[in-house]
């Protein structure tokens, strides 16, 4: 019984070892139209990472050593953005920064586009996935105003 413990809680482990903060964000129950025209025209590779997966609202770009590229289309509007939340643009994209992970990675969603995108960028990386989805959000998903609650 203790080996099968054992086994179980290594199994569990390892699997939240690999979830990203994005993978917890609430979001629609169902896909809609913008998102699949929007995943499917994301990159089919990044430099160091695997070729593009699509599932339901999410693409992930594995990577051969630490996290994945994962973007998922349609979450929630993040709670903390406020009047004062500081905002990066990235191709006339304004992205906000939900999760910051020391050595793992950053968490951000655009606030600017609806449907709502998580992106998550492991610290592996490097900027060219922020700039492809943004140009990738710009040119399938329609603008929206800043929503803060």
């Amino acid at each position: 019984m203790v080996i099968v413990g054992f086994i179980t809680f290594a199994a569990l482990k390892a699997d939240q070892d690999e979830s990203t903060p994005v993978d917890g964000y609430a979001a629609a129950s169902t896909v809609d139209d913008q998102c699949a025209q929007f995943l499917a025209g994301l990159p089919g590779s990044f430099e160091g990472f695997g070729s593009k997966s699509v599932d339901g609202d999410r693409a992930i770009w594995s990577a051969d050593e630490g996290d994945p590229i994962v973007v998922r289309c349609g979450v929630d509007r993040p709670s903390g953005l406020a009047p004062d939340s500081r905002l990066q643009a990235v191709n006339n994209v304004q992205w906000f920064i939900t999760d910051t992970e020391e050595g793992r990675g950053q968490a951000y969603v655009c606030v600017d586009h609806r449907p709502y995108v998580a992106l998550w960028v492991p610290v592996s990386a490097g900027n060219a996935s922020i700039t492809a989805v943004s140009t990738a959000i710009g040119s399938t998903l329609s603008p929206g105003p800043l929503d803060f609650g």
